[in-house]
């Protein structure tokens, strides 16, 4: 059984963000003083006297709106409904009681969920009076809080405890596979991620940057989950001018570290640039699977040889890490798109593959003998004498030789084209690591 379910749902601008830092002890959702600002779900885990929850943080409900996001959002809370254990519901103390508090008052009383209000921005006692007009919206568990300071939040934590339905498992070590999808705005992340899920759960339209936080997806692909995390569009840094954009950056790269494999998404009609490159550089520094998957191949006109061109010049571009493999894939057709899943589960696998360490000497030491490293400046011969592999969440090649400082980086590439040549690890940056033998 998994961790409760719990929603906050609110108009925008009421303080949920806030609400969701607060509980979560983070500052993972985009907290600003523009309406609106989250248009995606966030999720986030609570702890509360040994307890743990989820929580989710929707975007602003605007009820009878024709804007795109505001549209979209409302179905988000929709599904947010189905999915929960218990809803926050959050309104502005300091304004009152507004016409679109009580059509969500409305539609959350039919979802027959356990349902809390609460009233926010009640930073003193003085603030209390503020919820006695929320009173006429029908429901019982009426609390005024701030989610600014904490004011009467364990309060209220210790009564949806009470509400919720715990496993007496103890917590473990999440071990399913969990996939970062990241690239530039409007390539078509979101819509990956609906692709493979079959609804739609991220916002999509034409409007670049419509996903501004990561939000987390489970796949259940032949019983086994896997974790999808569609992130925020990267954009240029020259290119940000609202804090918004500057954490949904930072969140972007954080999805990055918190992954085994990460996809880099590029556009089949607009090709790399630099700024992929550095999203790159990233997910090797970070050490984890890479693949790169080029999205919108449907709209290529194509003949027998236009992959391998295409393929050979990503490479041309991205020399460095001429390990990654790379596939060609339709969000919209759902062209290749779960061989995409096969593959990161291989790589996966390969990240955490152990090459016994007679193996590797047996087979790479005659290889080094036949090509040795050069010479010292003073001419003093460099010989690796002794390999083994270590590391437990990625290869890492131990190499025990003399005058190991003097190792050029050409040669090291050497060695790791060398590992990759017998041993595969395709998709995964490997680290070669070098010792007084």
């Amino acid at each position: 059984m998994s961790n409760p379910l719990v929603l906050i749902v609110g108009r925008p601008n009421v303080g949920k963000s806030t609400l969701f830092n607060r509980l979560t002890k983070s500052s993972t959702a985009i907290v600003d003083d523009v309406s609106g600002v989250t248009r995606d779900r966030i999720y986030g885990e609570v702890e509360w006297n040994g307890k743990y929850f989820r929580v989710i943080d929707t975007g602003g409900y605007v009820p009878d709106s024709d804007d795109l996001f505001e549209t979209a959002i409302r179905e988000q809370i929709e599904i947010g409904l189905n999915e929960c254990d218990a809803i926050l519901f959050v309104v502005d103390g300091r304004i009152g009681l507004t016409p679109i508090d009580k059509e969500i008052g409305y539609i959350l009383r039919r979802s027959s969920k356990p349902s809390y209000l609460l009233v926010n921005k009640s930073d003193t006692p003085e603030f209390e009076i503020n919820k006695s007009d929320f009173y006429k919206l029908g429901f019982n568990n009426i609390y005024d809080v701030s989610a600014l300071n904490g004011r009467n939040l364990g309060n209220l934590l210790d009564d949806v405890i009470n509400s919720l339905t715990f496993s007496d498992e103890e917590n473990f070590n999440d071990k399913r596979l969990h996939l970062a999808i990241v690239g530039k705005p409007n390539v078509g992340k979101s819509s990956l991620v609906n692709s493979l899920l079959g609804y739609d759960r991220s916002i999509v339209t034409d409007i670049p940057g419509t996903t501004r936080d990561s939000i987390d997806s489970i796949l259940k692909y032949y019983g086994e989950e896997i974790v999808l995390v569609d992130t925020a569009g990267l954009r240029k840094k020259s290119k940000i001018k609202e804090n918004i954009e500057f954490f949904s950056n930072v969140r972007t790269y954080r999805a990055i570290w918190n992954s085994d494999v990460s996809i880099l998404l590029l556009d089949a009609e607009l090709g790399i640039n630099n700024q992929d490159q550095k999203v790159l550089q990233e997910i090797v520094r970070r050490r984890k699977g890479l693949i790169i998957a080029v999205n919108k191949w449907d709209l290529i006109e194509k003949d027998t040889n236009t992959a391998k061109k295409y393929e050979d010049a990503i490479k041309a571009e991205v020399a460095t890490v001429d390990f990654a493999p790379i596939i060609f894939i339709s969000a919209l057709t759902k062209q290749r798109i779960y061989k995409l899943i096969e593959l990161a589960k291989k790589i996966n696998e390969e990240r955490h593959k152990k090459i016994p360490t007679n193996e590797l000497n047996e087979i790479l030491l005659p290889e080094i003998v036949k090509t040795p490293p050069p010479a010292t400046p003073t001419g003093k011969e460099v010989k690796i004498k002794y390999i083994t592999q270590v590391g437990e969440h990625y290869p890492i090649f131990l190499f025990f030789a003399n005058e190991y400082k003097y190792i050029p980086e050409s040669y090291k590439r050497f060695l790791e084209r060398l590992i990759r040549k017998n041993f595969g690890f395709e998709g995964v940056p490997i680290t070669l690591s070098f010792r007084e033998k």
